[in-house]
């Protein structure tokens, strides 16, 4: 696989993870704040789906989503986490701590791949400062 690919496939599953997290915690909360802070992040997750989605197709290459292993691990554990805590502000720690995550990996994706096509390139730099702006959004509700 070519570094753009493998960048493209990284910002979709990183997407799909964002926007699948998202949808679980909607369910899980009542909180009308914190529902209205991740109605616009739920959107960005999937406008970027969409988008990997798309420029994979034009290369003719695979879409690779979330190993379904992983995601069951991370929403197992998302679930035990909330078990206990519901709070708004327990949830916005979680999601905080997985932005950051996402911050450091796709950091770390485009030092990496920097022969990637510029365009998506530019896809993940858009990831990073989507996870940025995350964070700065889910502040107010600690």
């Amino acid at each position: 696989m070519s570094q753009t690919t493998d960048l493209l496939n990284y910002i979709h599953q990183n997407a799909e993870m964002g926007q699948g997290t998202i949808e679980r915690i909607c369910k899980m909360t009542s909180d009308q704040s914190l529902k209205d802070t991740l109605a616009p992040q739920l959107e960005e997750y999937r406008r970027m789906c969409i988008a990997s989605e798309a420029l994979l197709s034009a290369q003719k290459a695979d879409v690779k989503g979330v190993n379904p292993m992983a995601k069951a691990s991370a929403y197992l554990k998302m679930n035990a986490s909330t078990m206990a805590d519901k709070s708004p502000s327990h949830i916005s720690e979680m999601l905080i701590e997985g932005s950051t995550m996402g911050i450091i990996d796709i950091t770390k994706k485009l030092s990496e791949y920097k022969d990637a096509d510029a365009g998506v390139v530019a896809l993940g730099k858009a990831l990073l400062k989507q996870e940025q702006g995350n964070i700065e959004r889910l502040k107010k509700h600690l």
